[in-house]
């Protein structure tokens, strides 16, 4: 017989066998980068972002954001080291018109109180900038990136830029005319960048915790209705936060301390006294916090409401998700009320502030779940 031709008649078990390793999919034959790495240093970022709203809101809460007069992105960075450097601070701060109409008669160390908040939190910034910008570097220049994650990863760099300038407009808003505060409408807007690129981070993160084929074969399984109504929802979450900022931007949480009603009344009788009309949703304390208390209940109706269709779901982790966010939506309308009646106190108002983290970054890992549930269809989950 020629060599190379097997005879019909071998038995299996006396023929060489020639064994070959299985071929995964194109999915799981791709480049996989370093997926668990990227996700711990997004985790830090997470965590910084996290930080740096509260240090925003504590700067709000104690007025001292208009301590600092000038942007300098890099040698800001070095606070006043003389007693020269820090009259010349002070200098500038005197021109503002928080101090003339506000602040008039601070001595010198109640100024370097707030210069250190306002200095903190631009401090903290850099920093945030620096991890991002580090570690993108690392992976990038590693080979360590993930297909298709380039740009996403990039983008919360351009993001975290983007950010540090709206800070810096928003700053400058308060720093002429008569205003004592910042615009609220770019407090708003900075506020809402900042919650931007925490949920883009935490999106992210949940991504990167599960291999590409395993999404691909759990999106399958997924319930788009519920996705898509949690989506919903939190465009509404967002918006109450924007509507947050604009209360915090101009007090008006301290004008109305009382719950359910405000001063006595339901809608109160001065909510449309500005002129031109349209302020009234910006700057009149009155509406601007009613329009906040409305939107809250609205949040909390809806968290309900998609507890319950949720429990249609036959994964256990998709149930437990949205269970946890009902109850997180819950302590958020207690907190609100609250701070309502504590004329924002800032320690109830810090956690208030930071309960909106909490109900925003449960909303997304909500729908993620939705979208990419863990398990099987009888109520056994491996999350």
């Amino acid at each position: 017989m020629a060599e190379g031709k097997r005879s019909v008649f071998v038995e299996a078990g006396d023929a060489d066998v020639r064994e070959e390793t299985p071929r995964g999919g194109l999915i799981a034959g791709r480049r996989r980068g370093a997926r668990r790495a990227i996700r711990a240093w997004l985790l830090v970022l997470f965590a910084l972002v996290t930080l740096m709203i509260a240090v925003g809101g504590l700067t709000r809460l104690t007025d001292s954001g208009l301590s600092i007069t000038e942007w300098k992105p890099v040698t800001g960075a070095i606070p006043p080291l003389s007693e020269a450097d820090w009259l010349s601070e002070f200098e500038k701060y005197k021109n503002t018109p928080e101090y003339q109409l506000q602040n008039r008669g601070m001595t010198l160390d109640q100024f370097k109180s707030i210069y250190w908040w306002e200095w903190g939190h631009r401090l903290l910034g850099r920093l945030i900038g620096l991890v991002w910008a580090l570690g993108f570097l690392w992976f990038w220049l590693r080979g360590q990136i993930p297909p298709g994650w380039t740009g996403r990863l990039f983008g919360i760099g351009l993001l975290g830029g983007l950010q540090g300038a709206i800070g810096w407009w928003m700053v400058s808003s308060g720093l002429t005319g008569r205003m004592v505060d910042v615009a609220s409408y770019r407090l708003a807007t900075h506020l809402g960048i900042a919650f931007l690129i925490l949920g883009l981070i935490a999106w992210f993160s949940f991504r990167l915790a599960r291999e590409e084929e395993e999404l691909l074969q759990a999106r399958r399984k997924g319930d788009v209705r519920l996705a898509r109504a949690t989506g919903w929802f939190i465009a509404l979450a967002a918006f109450q936060v924007l509507l947050g900022a604009l209360v915090a931007g101009i007090d008006a949480g301290r004008g109305y301390i009382d719950w359910p009603l405000m001063n006595g009344e339901f809608l109160p009788s001065e909510s449309f006294d500005y002129e031109p009309f349209w302020s009234n949703f910006f700057e009149n304390p009155a509406l601007v916090q009613f329009n906040h208390r409305m939107v809250g209940y609205l949040v909390f109706a809806a968290a309900i409401w998609l507890y319950f269709k949720a429990r249609r779901s036959p994964y256990a982790a998709v149930r437990r998700a949205f269970a946890l966010l009902k109850g997180v939506v819950i302590l958020q309308v207690i907190l609100g009320i609250s701070t309502v009646m504590t004329a924002a106190q800032p320690t109830v108002a810090l956690v208030h502030q930071l309960g909106a983290v909490a109900v925003i970054v449960l909303a997304l890992r909500a729908r993620f779940l939705a979208l990419y549930p863990t398990g099987d269809a009888l109520g056994r989950d491996s999350a």
